[in-house]
C-alpha cells in the first residue's frame, strides 16, 4: 500500500525519513558502500539474511522478500489459485492494491463496510457478502490497527475461504502477543519509504507458515524459476534488490523500538487532544499493541483543520479521500453498501 507524499517543505513534515537516515548514517553508509563494492545488486545474503531476520520477528516460517507490497498480495493470491470466476471479500476503506491485485487475478473484489470504532473490515458484514464465488479475504490491519482476527477468521473458518492479511501498515502490530500476518494462510506487507519499516525504494514480502505455498511464492516471482533455467511455470519478476535488503537489515533491529515510540506518542497526542469538541481520536482495540503507522483523527471540520495545521507550517494529509467503489476504478460497484467507509473518507 501506498501513502500520500509527505509535504517535506514544512516546518513539522508528515514524515522526516532524513532525520531517521541521520540516526543510521555510519551504519547505514557501509552497509549501502558495501553492497556497491561487491556488485551484489540483485539476490545474495543480504536478502536471505533479511528474510530469515522478518520471518523471526513475524513468528512465521518462511519470508519470501520481494519487489513492492502490491506484488505480495498479487502472488499470495494466485499461488492460492485464485482467479477468473472467484470473489475476495476487501474492505472498502485502504489503498488501492488491496483490491487491484484482486482484479488484477482475474477475481472479483466484493467491498465490505469497515467497523465505525476501528476502520478496519466490519465482520458482520463481510458474513453478509459471502457467496458461494466466495473464495478468499483479505482485511487491512489499517493505520497499524489490527482487524478483528477473531471475528473475520470465524467466517473464513465456516465458509472455507482463504484468510489473507494485508499488514502493510502494521509491521509487528500484535494481538495478544502474536504478530498480524500470521493469523491466516499469509500475510503481505510493503517496505515503503514512509512505512514503520521502509526499504529506500519500494519493496515488500509475504509471510507465511505454509511450506508448499512459500516454495510456490518463491518460484512464481522468480520467473517461475526452481532453479537458473529450469522454469516450472510462468511466473513473474517480483524480487527484493541487494540494496534495499541492506537498507532493510539495518532498520529492522530498530523496528521494536520505532513502534514503541509512535505508541508513546500516541498516547501524548490522546492526553493533550482529548475534550476537544468535535474532534474523534483513533480507539485501540482490546488485546492489541496498535503500531500506530497514523495517528488518524476524525471531525465533520476537517477541511478547517487541514487549512488551521497548514497555516501553521504543520504537515497532514488524508487517508483515504475515496472509499474504494467510489473510485474511477471500480465505477462499477457504486452501489456498495459501506455507509460507514464513506462517512470515514469525509471526515
Amino acid at each position: 500500500m501506498t501513502d500520500t507524499a509527505p509535504d517535506m517543505a514544512a516546518a513539522v513534515p508528515f514524515v522526516d525519513l532524513h532525520a531517521q537516515y541521520l540516526t543510521l548514517k555510519p551504519e547505514m553508509d557501509a552497509a549501502l558502500a558495501a553492497v556497491i563494492a561487491e556488485t551484489a545488486f540483485i539476490g545474495g545474503a543480504r536478502i536471505g539474511a533479511f528474510e530469515t531476520a522478518f520471518a523471526e520477528a513475524t513468528g512465521a516460517d518462511h519470508c519470501i522478500a520481494l519487489a513492492n507490497g502490491t506484488d505480495a498480495i498479487y502472488i499470495a493470491l494466485t499461488q492460492l489459485g485464485v482467479g477468473p470466476g472467484d470473489e475476495v471479500l476487501v474492505p472498502a476503506l485502504t489503498w488501492i492494491s488491496t483490491a487491484e491485485t484482486v482484479s488484477q487475478a482475474g477475481a472479483t473484489p466484493v467491498f465490505v463496510d469497515v467497523d465505525p470504532h476501528f476502520l478496519t473490515m466490519d465482520p458482520a458484514h463481510a458474513r453478509a457478502c459471502v457467496t458461494e464465488r466466495t473464495r478468499a479475504m483479505i482485511p487491512v490491519h489499517l493505520y497499524g490497527q489490527a482487524a478483528d482476527v477473531d471475528a473475520l477468521g470465524a467466517v473464513c473458518q465456516d465458509h472455507g475461504l482463504h484468510l489473507i492479511e494485508d499488514c502493510a501498515q502494521a509491521h509487528l502490530t500484535r494481538v495478544r502477543g502474536q504478530a498480524v500476518g500470521t493469523f491466516g494462510v499469509a500475510g503481505t506487507f510493503s517496505f515503503y519509504p514512509g512505512k514503520n519499516l521502509g526499504a529506500y525504494g519500494d519493496a515488500g514480502a509475504v509471510v507465511t507458515s505454509d511450506a508448499d505455498l512459500a516454495a510456490r511464492m518463491r518460484m512464481f516471482a522468480n520467473h517461475g524459476q526452481r532453479r537458473k533455467h529450469d522454469h516450472q511455470m510462468a511466473g513473474l519478476n517480483s524480487r527484493l534488490d541487494g540494496l534495499q535488503a541492506a537498507v532493510l537489515n539495518v532498520k529492522l533491529p530498530h523496528l521494536p523500538a520505532w513502534n514503541a515510540a509512535r505508541r508513546s506518542h500516541a498516547a501524548h497526542y490522546t492526553r493533550l487532544l482529548a475534550g476537544i469538541d468535535g474532534l474523534r481520536l483513533p480507539e485501540v482495540r482490546p488485546e492489541t499493541e496498535h503500531t500506530f503507522h497514523l495517528y488518524v483523527v476524525r471531525t465533520d471540520r476537517r477541511d478547517d483543520l487541514m487549512a488551521s495545521l497548514e497555516a501553521q507550517d504543520i504537515g497532514v494529509a488524508i487517508h483515504y479521500p475515496v472509499a474504494l467503489p467510489d473510485t474511477p476504478a471500480y465505477t462499477a460497484y457504486r452501489g456498495a453498501a459501506c455507509p460507514e467507509a464513506r462517512r470515514a473518507v469525509g471526515e
